[in-house]
């Protein structure tokens, strides 16, 4: 199933320069992109993973995690291959960081998959939707069509206009902000400036935004650095939920699981500036509540993906106070 990218610009001598991300490879006839996901096919970017899907599956919307959209949700969940980023410490890296075996679906045979399922949306998952990105764009409008929402799950590289196109039929996203620093995120084959703007955008927009930060020793656990991305948050919105993770040694980085101490205290730290914050990957239940932050009665208990809501209205909202706390869709 092959497919002409979007999102690029022909240069001399057959070579083209791709404008999805901010990498902006430029490459020679036959070559592949950074993401090992595009093609210049005879000056012509070719999607390379257009209706390939390498992994699908039935989860929990709380697995993405989302705690705040539509929660105790099961939501189809689906990922190709290929990565604008190089993590080493990445936790999907079989399919992020090669190319894998796949699938072929259309986007109108993944939504009634979906259907038929019984799933009310589709997350964009596993690997970086980013670089799936036509398939993405024509999944994502033909569910809208079908009365269903679109999730991403997504390190947040991306230029503004293929963003700005794609935010019309994206209904929520959790945004990986791996470190609050361009250094780090130059080491790591990002760029910070271009995922702080993907957060605004989708603010902007109205999109669900709810951000993880995979806490890793020696790479991103200076408090003062988290604190200065909290404070950053906090300026956007003060009700966007961050997902603090455990990092777990994995593919090529090694150092010793995150202490559970830091994590804590990483977890106080933000939350005098933010009011939903949360521990991944630790599995303790009192770090998983959700809590209304105005007049203190527990929403949501949380026992990993075990949810009890306990203290919300039908709209999402407070049962004591009629504060917003979640969306639902």
């Amino acid at each position: 199933m092959q497919r002409m990218a979007l999102y690029f610009s022909t240069l001399e001598n057959n070579k083209i320069k791709c404008e999805l991300c901010p990498h902006h490879c430029v490459l020679e006839d036959g070559q592949v992109g950074f993401c090992l996901t595009r093609r210049n096919q005879d000056g012509v970017m070719e999607a390379l993973n257009y209706g390939q899907i390498t992994s699908i599956a039935l989860d929990p919307i709380e697995k993405k995690p989302l705690f705040h959209f539509n929660p105790s949700e099961m939501i189809l969940s689906v990922g190709t291959f290929g990565c604008n980023m190089k993590c080493p410490f990445c936790q999907n890296w079989e399919i992020s960081q090669q190319v894998a075996p796949t699938k072929s679906v259309s986007p109108q045979q993944l939504v009634s998959i979906a259907h038929s399922r019984g799933s009310r949306g589709i997350a964009y998952t596993y690997n970086e939707p980013f670089v799936w990105y036509e398939f993405v764009l024509d999944t994502s409008r033909v569910a809208t069509k079908e009365g269903l929402h679109n999730v991403l799950v997504t390190n947040g590289m991306i230029e503004r206009e293929p963003l700005k196109l794609l935010l019309q039929s994206i209904h929520a996203m959790n945004i990986d902000l791996k470190a609050f620093d361009e250094k780090i995120y130059a080491k790591l084959g990002g760029d910070l400036k271009a995922v702080l703007r993907t957060i605004e955008m989708c603010v902007e927009a109205n999109v669900h935004v709810e951000i993880t930060t995979l806490i890793v020793p020696g790479v991103n656990d200076d408090l003062s650095q988290l604190e200065k991305e909290f404070q950053w948050i906090s300026s956007l919105d003060r009700s966007i939920p961050v997902h603090l993770s455990r990092y777990y040694p994995n593919y090529k980085y090694q150092a010793p699981a995150t202490s559970p101490g830091l994590l804590i205290e990483a977890y106080r730290l933000a939350k005098k500036y933010l009011d939903f914050v949360y521990i991944g990957n630790l599995w303790d239940p009192e770090y998983e509540k959700t809590v209304c932050p105005n007049c203190g009665t527990v929403s949501i208990v949380r026992r990993g993906y075990d949810v009890e809501i306990v203290g919300l209205d039908a709209e999402g909202r407070c049962s004591k106070c009629g504060r917003e706390i979640v969306r639902i869709f």
